[in-house]
């Protein structure tokens, strides 16, 4: 099989980092959607300071399912998804890596963070010119946000070492897929 040629798109002027579901359901390994990732947390707080310091948006995501009919298919699908409701432990984040009061918290309900979400107008009103992702899980929701961010027309990347899965082999093969055809995928050291 011949390699399909692929180029780097960058990182922008003003590129937003979308923290995609770093709460507290999928990084604790006692959740049915969690998984061990201490280092992963620890990646994510440095990254996240990095976008604070150099005043770039920084936007979360969460998950929150409010009545029976939201994503029902996917919520039968994944069943341990129903303990995403409002008001919930789960759905709330670790102090070190928490929204602060002036940024953007999207509710999701599906696996990509701009799926019937207001992300694409907050992007857009922030002007930001690229995108770039951290967070969980890298086979599910890291990876539908960012072809979502690329089928919007930004230049996408993904912080390999800021990402992770609770199966390592998809996580692997996702970040290759990944790279060669929807993101950059760098390590946090390469951004500034």
């Amino acid at each position: 099989m011949s390699k399909l040629e692929s180029h780097s798109t960058g990182i922008g002027d003003y590129p937003a980092l979308v923290v995609v579901d770093m709460c507290k359901a999928f990084i604790d390994s006692s959740s049915p959607l969690g998984f061990e990732c201490n280092e992963l947390i620890q990646a994510n707080i440095n990254l996240v300071k990095k976008f604070r310091l150099n005043k770039f948006p920084v936007i979360f995501t969460t998950t929150i399912y409010r009545n029976p009919s939201e994503a029902s298919v996917f919520r039968s699908k994944i069943p341990a998804l129903n303990i995403l409701e409002p008001e919930s432990d789960a759905v709330t984040f670790i102090d070190d890596l928490a929204p602060s009061k002036d940024e953007i918290l999207i509710e999701k309900k599906f696996a990509s963070a701009f799926f019937q979400t207001k992300l694409i107008d907050s992007l857009h009103k922030m002007k930001a010119d690229s995108i770039v992702i951290c967070g969980v899980t890298t086979s599910g929701c890291v990876r539908a946000t960012a072809v979502d961010s690329l089928q919007n027309n930004f230049p996408t990347t993904i912080v390999e070492d800021c990402v992770g899965d609770r199966d390592l082999d998809a996580h692997k093969a996702n970040l290759y897929d990944l790279q060669s055809k929807y993101a950059d995928v760098i390590h946090s050291n390469s951004i500034s």
